[in-house]
């Protein structure tokens, strides 16, 4: 029987000036750390050195979603109050690309009661809301209408950058291509997968040239990344489902290189999620999937599938911080954070990097 695990042990002393505001000057220069998690050895490197720190055959796992405006900022209908909505997910289809319900964030949310009628506008592109019903901690479910294009088009066009909470200052134009990593394709995600915003055209081309093999999965980054674990016992918690595809073509790559033993490393927290979702087939293979990730990953998972990881510094007592704990060992992580701390890494979405093999 496995013990029960205290969230308080995931705690750490983190100085407020460490926690990044900005992205570097340059994408790709952050720091990286090495964390051997056998022997706890730790290196420190830039992350431009990673195709020295691979190896020819090894499968990187990167997560091809792409961030959307999802932040939108408007007034109530007619009183003129501001009003503010964070859009969560897409909660029904309605048959016209003009009219979608979501399920959101709103502020104030007292106010903004079934039956609130919201207007966001910028340049001439106007969405219609009205709050439907209130839902569960804060969140309502909300009709938007577009007046002459489809919502999705509307959003994108005056929708802002959802930073996280702990990025304490207004979204900037340049956030709209430095939240979002290089190889993003797939729109749905109101996070970035922050471990990819390091990476770089150019190195990726070199780790390919090396002999490094890329893959790509989905996995769509919802408001739970945030959700903070508001109980004692790790086990008594659960994470939100995000919706997760990994393609047949990847599925039979990551296959082959399960069967020859080469190393599967996954490029951050939601693709590690995502890869250990998967399901095993009778002779050994990893099979194609589609639907939503709902594995809490904690100290106790046996591994199948990710044999290394590359993933940002995370907060305290967060489900994120588990997981990588996990995966190398809560006291090895929290002394590789702790000499991080002293070593003046940058920490979360737009900070420094950890690689662990």
């Amino acid at each position: 029987m496995v013990a029960a695990v205290d969230v308080a042990d995931f705690d750490f002393e983190l100085p407020d000036e460490l926690i990044a505001q900005d992205p570097p000057a340059v994408r790709g220069a952050s720091k990286l750390l090495v964390l051997d998690r056998q022997t706890g050895a730790i290196e420190h490197a830039r992350f431009g050195d990673l195709d020295r720190l691979l190896q020819p055959g090894d499968v990187l796992a990167l997560n091809d979603t792409r961030v959307f405006p999802a932040r939108l900022l408007g007034k109530r209908v007619p009183s003129g109050g501001a009003v503010e909505c964070l859009l969560i997910h897409k909660s029904a289809e309605t048959g016209d690309p003009r009219i979608e319900e979501w399920e959101a964030l709103v502020h104030p949310g007292q106010k903004l009661k079934a039956g609130t009628r919201v207007l966001f506008e910028h340049a001439g592109i106007r969405i219609h809301g009205e709050i439907l019903e209130r839902r569960f901690f804060g969140r309502r479910s909300i009709r938007l209408e577009s007046e002459r294009m489809p919502v999705d088009e509307a959003i994108n066009a005056l929708g802002h950058i959802p930073l996280p909470p702990y990025i304490r200052r207004e979204d900037r134009p340049e956030d709209r291509d430095r939240y979002q990593t290089v190889y993003a394709r797939e729109r749905g995600s109101i996070a970035a997968p922050t471990a990819g915003l390091h990476f770089t055209e150019p190195l990726l081309e070199r780790l390919r040239d090396g002999g490094v093999e890329t893959v790509r999965v989905t996995l769509h980054v919802g408001y739970g990344t945030f959700k903070p674990v508001r109980v004692d016992r790790v086990e008594d918690h659960s994470v939100d489902p995000e919706p997760f595809t990994v393609a047949p073509e990847t599925a039979a790559a990551l296959s082959r290189a399960r069967r020859e033993g080469r190393r599967i490393i996954a490029v951050g927290t939601t693709t590690a999620r995502a890869l250990e979702s998967l399901q095993i087939g009778d002779e050994g293979q990893l099979l194609p999937q589609t639907g939503p990730a709902t594995l809490f990953i904690y100290p106790g998972h046996a591994f199948q599938v990710v044999s290394g990881l590359i993933t940002n510094f995370h907060l305290p007592r967060s489900s994120l911080l588990m997981l990588v704990s996990a995966f190398a060992g809560t006291d090895r992580v929290l002394h590789a954070y702790r000499t991080a701390v002293a070593l003046r890494y940058r920490f979360y979405s737009y900070g420094d990097a950890m690689l662990i093999l």
